[in-house]
């Protein structure tokens, strides 16, 4: 289990969010409903959007490398 106040947790959490976003963007309904705004608390999730659309590859890296991590060296 991973606990969120540690770095690696802080990570786990921030990578699950940004391919969240990401996915969401892809879904009509809720790009125009959670994803609309570009400012302000809502923008954080237009912002991870962007980010994991754009560095889907690296996106991608990182949460491979990071499942490894969890799953076999902690």
């Amino acid at each position: 289990m991973t606990n969120v106040y540690s770095f690696d947790g802080i990570l786990v959490f921030g990578l699950l969010f940004i391919c969240t976003c990401a996915y969401l963007k892809k879904v009509p309904r809720l790009n125009s409903w959670l994803l609309s705004e570009k400012k302000g608390v809502w923008g954080v999730f237009y912002k991870a959007a962007v980010i994991g659309t754009r560095l889907h590859i690296a996106v991608a890296a990182s949460c491979l490398v990071m499942a490894f991590y969890v799953i076999f060296l902690k």
